[in-house]
Protein backbone atom coordinates (compact mmCIF):
# COMPACT_ATOMS: atom_id res chain seq x y z
CA UNK A 1 0.00 0.00 0.00
CA UNK A 2 1.18 3.50 -0.81
CA UNK A 3 0.16 6.82 0.76
CA UNK A 4 0.66 9.67 -1.71
CA UNK A 5 0.23 13.03 -0.02
CA UNK A 6 0.05 16.35 -1.82
CA UNK A 7 0.97 19.20 0.49
CA UNK A 8 -1.02 22.43 0.46
CA UNK A 9 -3.61 24.54 2.23
CA UNK A 10 -7.35 23.87 2.02
CA UNK A 11 -9.85 26.43 0.78
CA UNK A 12 -10.47 28.53 -2.30
CA UNK A 13 -8.18 31.30 -1.02
CA UNK A 14 -5.12 29.08 -1.45
CA UNK A 15 -6.24 26.98 -4.40
CA UNK A 16 -3.93 28.42 -7.06
CA UNK A 17 -0.98 29.42 -4.89
CA UNK A 18 2.57 28.13 -5.35
CA UNK A 19 2.39 26.40 -1.95
CA UNK A 20 -0.48 24.24 -3.25
CA UNK A 21 1.53 22.61 -6.02
CA UNK A 22 1.34 19.28 -4.16
CA UNK A 23 -2.46 19.41 -4.24
CA UNK A 24 -2.37 20.19 -7.96
CA UNK A 25 -0.21 17.16 -8.73
CA UNK A 26 -2.33 14.60 -6.86
CA UNK A 27 -5.47 16.09 -8.42
CA UNK A 28 -4.00 15.72 -11.91
CA UNK A 29 -2.81 12.21 -11.10
CA UNK A 30 -6.36 11.21 -10.15
CA UNK A 31 -7.78 12.91 -13.26
CA UNK A 32 -5.39 10.88 -15.40
CA UNK A 33 -6.35 7.67 -13.62
CA UNK A 34 -10.14 8.04 -13.73
CA UNK A 35 -12.71 9.65 -16.05
CA UNK A 36 -13.49 13.17 -14.87
CA UNK A 37 -17.06 12.23 -13.93
CA UNK A 38 -15.76 9.56 -11.54
CA UNK A 39 -13.03 11.68 -9.99
CA UNK A 40 -14.19 12.17 -6.43
CA UNK A 41 -12.49 13.17 -3.21
CA UNK A 42 -13.95 12.07 0.11
CA UNK A 43 -13.97 14.77 2.79
CA UNK A 44 -12.86 12.45 5.56
CA UNK A 45 -13.22 14.01 9.00
CA UNK A 46 -11.54 11.05 10.73
CA UNK A 47 -8.32 11.58 8.78
CA UNK A 48 -8.66 15.39 8.55
CA UNK A 49 -8.14 15.11 4.79
CA UNK A 50 -9.69 14.83 1.39
CA UNK A 51 -8.83 11.30 0.29
CA UNK A 52 -9.28 9.13 -2.79
CA UNK A 53 -8.55 5.40 -2.85
CA UNK A 54 -7.53 3.66 -6.06
CA UNK A 55 -6.12 0.28 -7.06
CA UNK A 56 -2.97 0.47 -9.18
CA UNK A 57 -2.35 -2.44 -11.53
CA UNK A 58 1.21 -3.30 -12.55
CA UNK A 59 3.07 -6.38 -13.79
CA UNK A 60 3.83 -7.34 -10.21
CA UNK A 61 0.14 -7.23 -9.24
CA UNK A 62 -2.38 -4.79 -7.81
CA UNK A 63 -1.69 -2.35 -5.01
CA UNK A 64 -3.96 -0.08 -3.00
CA UNK A 65 -3.01 3.59 -3.23
CA UNK A 66 -4.45 6.31 -1.04
CA UNK A 67 -4.24 9.86 -2.38
CA UNK A 68 -4.37 12.56 0.26
CA UNK A 69 -4.89 16.32 0.48
CA UNK A 70 -4.58 17.22 4.20
CA UNK A 71 -7.07 19.77 5.53
CA UNK A 72 -4.93 20.59 8.57
CA UNK A 73 -3.15 23.47 6.79
CA UNK A 74 0.45 23.21 5.67
CA UNK A 75 2.19 23.62 9.03
CA UNK A 76 0.21 20.72 10.55
CA UNK A 77 0.32 18.37 7.54
CA UNK A 78 2.00 15.68 9.61
CA UNK A 79 -1.06 15.28 11.80
CA UNK A 80 -3.14 13.98 8.89
CA UNK A 81 -0.27 11.81 7.63
CA UNK A 82 0.18 10.20 11.06
CA UNK A 83 -3.55 9.47 11.40
CA UNK A 84 -3.50 7.63 8.07
CA UNK A 85 -0.23 5.74 8.62
CA UNK A 86 -1.36 4.58 12.05
CA UNK A 87 -4.75 3.38 10.82
CA UNK A 88 -3.49 1.60 7.70
CA UNK A 89 -0.16 0.47 9.24
CA UNK A 90 1.82 2.13 6.45
CA UNK A 91 5.61 2.22 6.79
CA UNK A 92 7.33 5.62 6.35
CA UNK A 93 9.11 4.47 3.17
CA UNK A 94 5.67 3.86 1.61
CA UNK A 95 4.70 7.49 2.23
CA UNK A 96 5.29 9.75 -0.80
CA UNK A 97 5.11 13.48 -0.13
CA UNK A 98 4.51 15.82 -3.09
CA UNK A 99 5.75 19.31 -2.22
CA UNK A 100 6.70 22.69 -3.64
CA UNK A 101 10.37 23.57 -3.20
CA UNK A 102 11.49 27.18 -3.19
CA UNK A 103 15.19 26.20 -3.14
CA UNK A 104 14.97 24.46 -6.53
CA UNK A 105 14.76 26.33 -9.87
CA UNK A 106 11.34 26.76 -11.41
CA UNK A 107 10.26 23.61 -13.25
CA UNK A 108 12.91 21.30 -11.80
CA UNK A 109 12.23 18.12 -9.81
CA UNK A 110 14.18 16.04 -7.31
CA UNK A 111 12.82 12.75 -5.95
CA UNK A 112 14.61 11.51 -2.86
CA UNK A 113 14.28 9.38 0.26
CA UNK A 114 14.94 11.18 3.54
CA UNK A 115 17.06 14.23 4.21
CA UNK A 116 16.48 17.62 5.79
CA UNK A 117 13.28 19.63 5.34
CA UNK A 118 15.09 22.62 3.78
CA UNK A 119 12.81 24.85 5.84
CA UNK A 120 9.57 23.51 4.32
CA UNK A 121 7.09 23.63 7.21
CA UNK A 122 4.85 20.94 5.77
CA UNK A 123 7.75 18.51 5.49
CA UNK A 124 8.95 19.50 8.98
CA UNK A 125 5.51 18.61 10.33
CA UNK A 126 5.53 15.20 8.63
CA UNK A 127 9.00 14.48 10.03
CA UNK A 128 7.87 15.48 13.50
CA UNK A 129 4.71 13.35 13.49
CA UNK A 130 6.30 10.28 11.89
CA UNK A 131 9.41 10.55 14.03
CA UNK A 132 11.64 9.98 11.01
CA UNK A 133 12.82 11.59 7.79
CA UNK A 134 12.80 8.29 5.91
CA UNK A 135 9.86 8.94 3.61
CA UNK A 136 9.94 9.84 -0.07
CA UNK A 137 9.65 13.44 -1.28
CA UNK A 138 8.89 14.76 -4.74
CA UNK A 139 10.50 18.20 -4.50
CA UNK A 140 9.03 20.41 -7.22
CA UNK A 141 10.93 23.58 -8.00
CA UNK A 142 9.13 26.92 -7.75
CA UNK A 143 12.25 29.09 -7.22
CA UNK A 144 12.52 32.39 -9.01
CA UNK A 145 14.13 32.44 -12.43
CA UNK A 146 17.10 34.60 -13.37
CA UNK A 147 15.97 38.11 -14.03
CA UNK A 148 13.13 37.82 -11.52
CA UNK A 149 15.25 37.99 -8.36
CA UNK A 150 16.17 35.14 -6.05
CA UNK A 151 14.63 34.05 -2.80
CA UNK A 152 18.09 34.00 -1.19
CA UNK A 153 18.14 37.78 -1.46
CA UNK A 154 14.87 38.14 0.43
CA UNK A 155 13.75 37.78 4.02
CA UNK A 156 11.81 34.75 5.27
CA UNK A 157 8.64 36.83 5.30
CA UNK A 158 9.15 37.65 1.64
CA UNK A 159 9.59 33.92 0.96
CA UNK A 160 6.32 33.17 2.75
CA UNK A 161 4.58 35.86 0.73
CA UNK A 162 6.08 34.35 -2.41
CA UNK A 163 4.86 30.78 -1.79
CA UNK A 164 1.39 32.07 -0.91
CA UNK A 165 1.22 34.04 -4.15
CA UNK A 166 -0.15 32.69 -7.43
CA UNK A 167 1.95 31.68 -10.42
CA UNK A 168 2.73 34.54 -12.76
CA UNK A 169 2.38 34.40 -16.52
CA UNK A 170 6.04 33.52 -17.11
CA UNK A 171 5.76 30.60 -14.63
CA UNK A 172 2.61 28.89 -15.84
CA UNK A 173 4.00 26.97 -18.80
CA UNK A 174 6.87 25.66 -16.63
CA UNK A 175 4.45 24.57 -13.92
CA UNK A 176 2.09 22.91 -16.38
CA UNK A 177 4.98 20.80 -17.69
CA UNK A 178 6.26 20.13 -14.17
CA UNK A 179 2.87 18.79 -13.06
CA UNK A 180 2.80 16.45 -16.08
CA UNK A 181 6.31 15.19 -15.29
CA UNK A 182 5.48 14.69 -11.62
CA UNK A 183 2.39 12.66 -12.52
CA UNK A 184 4.44 10.48 -14.88
CA UNK A 185 7.09 10.04 -12.18
CA UNK A 186 4.43 8.85 -9.72
CA UNK A 187 3.03 6.45 -12.32
CA UNK A 188 6.48 5.01 -13.04
CA UNK A 189 7.18 4.73 -9.32
CA UNK A 190 4.03 2.69 -8.83
CA UNK A 191 4.61 0.53 -11.90
CA UNK A 192 8.33 -0.10 -11.25
CA UNK A 193 9.88 1.73 -8.28
CA UNK A 194 11.00 5.22 -7.31
CA UNK A 195 14.61 4.53 -8.26
CA UNK A 196 13.39 4.24 -11.86
CA UNK A 197 11.54 7.55 -11.42
CA UNK A 198 14.67 9.18 -10.04
CA UNK A 199 16.75 8.00 -12.98
CA UNK A 200 14.25 9.21 -15.56
CA UNK A 201 12.74 12.36 -14.04
CA UNK A 202 15.19 13.92 -11.60
CA UNK A 203 16.55 17.18 -12.96
CA UNK A 204 20.27 16.82 -13.62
Amino acid sequence: MKLIVGLGNPGEKYEKTRHNLGFMVVEHFLHDFEPVGKTQWDDNKKFKSDIAEITWESKSGSEKVILVKPKTYMNNSGMAVRLLTDFYKIAPEDVWIIQDEIDLPLGSMKIRLGGASAGHHGVESVMEHLGTDKFWRFRLGIGMQKGHGTIADHTIKNAEDFVLGTFGGHERSHIKELIKRAVKAIELGLTQDLHASQNRYNTK
